[in-house]
């Protein structure tokens, strides 16, 4: 029988995967394709005799969650994209690694696999991100801050009417124009907002493997730098742990941002928001907490439904569609986890929402 091997070395040592195969009873690395010193700067010799200083500069949290993932896979199965972290003196090296238990024709073990760099695909998506999060929490807080100057003017429109009865045909005429431009402005802030978060969170889900914790508080430090716009205080309390999570990023920045822009629709000035981040067994849970006018009672059944009848505007004239919680709330399924809340009107809001955790 043709021995195709060597025909397949002479092909994987010009990729730029590094390809490897590891003897299990040996605990030796029996094959290590040349792009190895290209990815790590380490001649691939030396890997094969010993390997032990990278496994060392692997981040532990990923090195654990690979280990989990190859334990739980039936044998011979494909493991497949697994993101590392290398420990390097200036920044993270990403990995994405790929394995698979098999065995030779005499039954012995050996897990076999490939490694690619995606240091700088990484770069960019953690830029776009960030980029993501600055830009939402940036339209929630203009678009309260805009809209507030507005719905306050038409607030003094109408007072102006209410003191002015006998007023002339041409000064009702401007104030009618003054009630209306106020209104036509409030509502364009509030389409343009609504209508960015409806067509990004679209139902299509790219999960990943990511720190819930440092995600949230990244997040919640655009809304804390917001407190003189909105005149409003945001607490985060965070989960002093790393809390790692399968969750679609941009998905799960749509949910946080909509809950809370609602909790500043209807918290008053110089009220308090509470974002809070805890592990509760098997699952990861957030809690957004106000101290706002709180849901009437009768509305709470209906939070949840398309175009609910509890939709109501908010403390400074913004309109809502009705569509918010109902997206929320499918968001959050899709995630496998749960939404709730709990409200009393004149004394809050808290909106919790969980989803699963990976294991500690």
């Amino acid at each position: 029988m043709t021995d195709y091997l060597p025909l397949f070395r002479s092909f994987l040592a010009r990729r730029s995967e590094v390809h490897f195969a590891y003897d299990v009873a040996a605990q030796q690395v029996v094959y290590l394709s040349e792009a190895y010193e290209q990815l790590t700067g380490d001649p691939a010799n030396h890997a094969a005799e010993d390997w032990s200083h990278l496994l060392a500069a692997v981040h532990p949290d990923d090195w654990e969650y690979l280990r989990q993932q190859v334990a739980q896979a039936a044998p011979g199965a494909l493991v497949e994209d697994v993101e590392l972290r290398l420990e390097r003196p200036t920044r993270p090296q990403w990995l994405r690694v790929s394995v698979q238990q098999v065995a030779d024709a005499q039954g012995q073990p050996f897990i076999i696999g490939a490694v690619r760099d995606i240091t700088v695909e990484k770069a960019v998506a953690l830029n776009a991100q960030k980029f993501t999060t600055k830009k939402d929490a940036t339209l929630e807080i203009l678009s309260h801050d805009l809209a507030g100057p507005l719905a306050m003017l038409q607030q003094l429109a109408d007072q102006l009417r209410y003191e002015l009865p006998e007023a002339s045909e041409a000064t009702r005429h401007l104030l009618d124009l003054m009630q209306r431009i106020c209104q036509q402005g409030t509502d364009l802030i509030r389409d343009f907002v609504d209508t960015e978060f409806l067509e990004s969170a679209n139902l299509e889900l790219k999960t990943e493997r990511a720190d819930l914790a440092a995600w949230l508080g990244q997040a919640m430090q655009e809304y804390q730098q917001s407190e003189q716009l909105t005149r409003l205080h945001f607490e985060y309390i965070p989960y002093e742990q790393p809390l790692y999570v399968s969750f679609d990023i941009n998905k799960l920045q749509q949910v946080l941002n909509n809950l809370v822009s609602n909790a500043i629709k209807f918290t008053p000035d110089g009220g308090h928001i509470r974002v809070q981040l805890e592990r509760r067994g098997e699952y990861a849970r957030f809690t957004i907490g106000d101290t706002g006018v709180g849901i009437p009672a009768p509305l709470q059944p209906v939070l949840f439904e398309k175009f609910t009848k509890a939709r109501r505007p908010g403390l400074r004239g913004e309109k809502t569609t009705g569509l918010g919680m109902s997206v929320i709330q499918t968001i959050v399924g899709l995630h496998h986890g749960h939404i709730w809340f709990e409200s009393t009107e004149g004394v809050g809001t808290t909106m919790y929402v969980e989803v699963p955790a990976l294991p500690a």
